[in-house]
């Protein structure tokens, strides 16, 4: 049963309106990888654990149904960008990425060159079928690289090794103008020197963009019941600082705390998602923030993929998406919301963007830009709010002073 909280229990009788709707993207959810890594918390299943690998052509179906359902919520709305996450969406074939997208193309109105992401990880490239994802569409890539070490491939429980990550790279780059590589540091024993090679051979590749990532332990994984030996904060920041430094020498911009670019390579389909830009998730476990003009929505889709088989199958306009939960986005979190996706931003916001995607004047948090303010946290004017180089390197007690009274206790 879909759990929906009422919405006068969270906005009272002042629920701040919006006077236009933010940029809209579509992101679809692909849940089936080939093993789950030990530090993975993301909703998704390995093929193995399946009876007969993965229905492919029965989530493709439901992807689409799911999305028929969902069309009275974004009516009329123009999609800016697309997201296949995962799991592993490219263990699904060419065919069945070119269904959806084409369901996507007749369903909703698709900005003209609009960003089209795939996740890949280097184990599952085959020439032919990423030549065939591009025709179908597809016109950026982003690789899970996570490190060219083949200790710490090992340690992380990758199925590639350092020759697959190379040759992956080689046929992306053949195929695809728009490549990312997702690599992460601070991982199980690593040094300065390794997380150093690690990024001059990404840099060595000449990618359009690079994400480098604190390898952290979330709840329920492996590592975080099992936890390895990490490096200590010291060592971390140390190769945050190398990271940033070979990078900016390389020509990328350090635009988000853990993206680099080159100069109008920034990833369009994040960029919304920074700046409190609205999305809908279609698959398994998929999450999706929507709003109207009275009311900001955040959904989720039902996590199991059988479960969420059986929901979309009996899914229509009339009935709803397949929704496990939904609630409403309340005055006092609006805020809070706002401020932990846009000061992840190297260069903040404009401050018309809070007023426009809130609904609240820039005065309601006026107590806790003056306190940013007076510990370095933020520079300020009446047009712009952005991070100091201590509020990014202080991320998390910047966005401390912006939680609303009720969480802080």
């Amino acid at each position: 049963m879909t759990t929906i909280i009422s919405p006068a229990s969270i906005l009272g009788s002042q629920a701040p309106r919006l006077t236009s709707l933010p940029p809209l993207s579509l992101y679809v959810h692909i849940p089936w990888c080939m093993k789950k890594c030990p530090y993975c918390d993301f909703n998704s299943h390995e093929v193995r654990d399946q009876s007969g690998g993965m229905p492919e052509a029965e989530y493709v179906a439901a992807l689409i149904r799911d999305l028929e359902a969902a069309l009275p919520q974004i009516w009329g709305r123009k999609v800016i960008s697309v997201f296949f996450g995962g799991g592993t969406p490219s263990l699904f074939s060419a065919q069945s990425i070119d269904a959806i997208l084409a369901a996507v193309r007749a369903l909703l109105p698709l900005e003209l060159f609009a960003e089209v992401t795939m996740e890949a990880n280097p184990g599952t490239f085959e020439a032919k079928k990423f030549a065939d994802f591009h025709a179908a569409g597809i016109n950026r890539l982003s690789i899970g690289i996570q490190s060219f070490n083949p200790r710490h491939l090992k340690s992380l429980g990758r199925i590639h090794d350092d020759n697959d990550a190379r040759r992956a790279i080689e046929i992306a780059r053949k195929n695809f103008d728009n490549v990312n590589l997702d690599l992460m540091y601070g991982l199980p024993g690593q040094t300065l020197d390794e997380a150093r090679n690690d990024i001059e051979t990404a840099v060595a590749c000449d990618v359009a963009h690079i994400s480098a990532y604190h390898l952290t332990l979330e709840p329920n994984t492996l590592f975080y019941r099992y936890p390895p030996a990490l490096p200590d904060d010291d060592l971390t920041a140390e190769m945050q600082i190398m990271i940033e430094q070979a990078l900016a020498q390389a020509g990328y911009t350090n635009y988000e705390t853990s993206a680099f670019a080159r100069p109008g390579r920034e990833s369009r389909h994040n960029m919304n998602y920074w700046l409190f830009g609205d999305y809908l998730g279609i698959g398994a476990g998929a999450h999706s923030k929507i709003s109207f003009l009275d009311k900001i929505l955040r959904q989720m889709r039902y996590k199991h993929p059988g479960e969420y088989l059986e929901k979309a199958a009996l899914s229509t306009p009339d009935s709803g998406p397949p929704v496990m939960e939904q609630h409403e986005v309340g005055r006092k979190d609006r805020g809070f919301e706002f401020m932990m996706n846009a000061l992840r931003l190297t260069e903040g916001f404009a401050t018309e963007m809070f007023v426009e995607r809130t609904g609240l004047p820039i005065s309601s948090i006026q107590r806790q830009l003056d306190e940013a303010e007076r510990r370095q946290l933020i520079t300020r004017d009446h047009q712009r709010i952005k991070p100091t180089l201590t509020g990014r390197r202080f991320l998390n007690d910047l966005l401390q002073i912006f939680l609303p009274e009720k969480s802080k206790a």
